[in-house]
């Protein structure tokens, strides 16, 4: 059975078409109650059923996407450390701060790669690289092409398994480190089975 939440969201594309997919991702920042992971797999399944055109849904919402961090990162540099402490107020918001300030101090500028994977952890990050003054092309240069491989990957799902987007977005949610440890041990084997391919050719 389909959440709620996934039926408000399509009621919206089928009224607005490709800008509710835009809003929904870009008002993110400011505690849309619809994770993301579900609006860009969304759009996905609207896609597979030809509800709005693939390709200009997937690029929508690439932007949607970028569009709502990059807002964090500015409100970040230009407002600075007051953005923080409204965010501070929010008790519930208090562990997230923490462990993005814990995976900054370790990782630096990487965290915006591993932070696409952490929900709230996600659009904490912009801001507090905002505030710390990352140049916006070490910024640009992180964030958009770790998103434009998130986007790609969470639209695909939802263009081929668009009727288990809740279980999906569950486990995502609950196992977000999991599956980033997944991803990037597929990718260090890719890397690996490389020269092998070549040699074997």
């Amino acid at each position: 059975m389909r959440n709620v939440t996934i039926d408000t969201l399509l009621s919206y594309i089928h009224q607005f078409g490709y800008l509710a997919l835009f809003f929904a991702l870009w008002l993110g920042i400011v505690g849309m109650p619809i994770p993301d992971e579900v609006v860009v797999m969304t759009g996905g399944m609207v896609g597979a059923l030809h509800l709005l055109k693939p390709l200009p849904a997937f690029v929508i919402t690439y932007v949607g996407v970028v569009s709502g961090l990059t807002l964090g990162y500015v409100l970040g540099r230009v407002m600075g450390h007051p953005v923080l402490e409204r965010l501070r107020q929010k008790k519930s918001m208090e562990p997230y701060i923490e462990r993005s300030y814990a995976m900054l101090g370790r990782y630096g500028s990487g965290t915006l790669v591993f932070s696409y994977f952490l929900p709230v952890v996600r659009h904490l990050v912009p801001y507090l690289v905002g505030i710390n003054g990352m140049p916006y092309r070490t910024y640009a240069l992180y964030s958009y092409s770790t998103g434009f491989l998130w986007t790609l990957g969470y639209f695909m799902l939802g263009y081929y398994f668009g009727d288990s987007i809740d279980v999906i977005s569950r486990t995502v949610t609950k196992y977000g480190w999991y599956v980033l440890a997944l991803l990037v041990a597929g990718g260090l084997a890719m890397l690996w089975l490389r020269p092998l391919r070549q040699k074997a050719r």
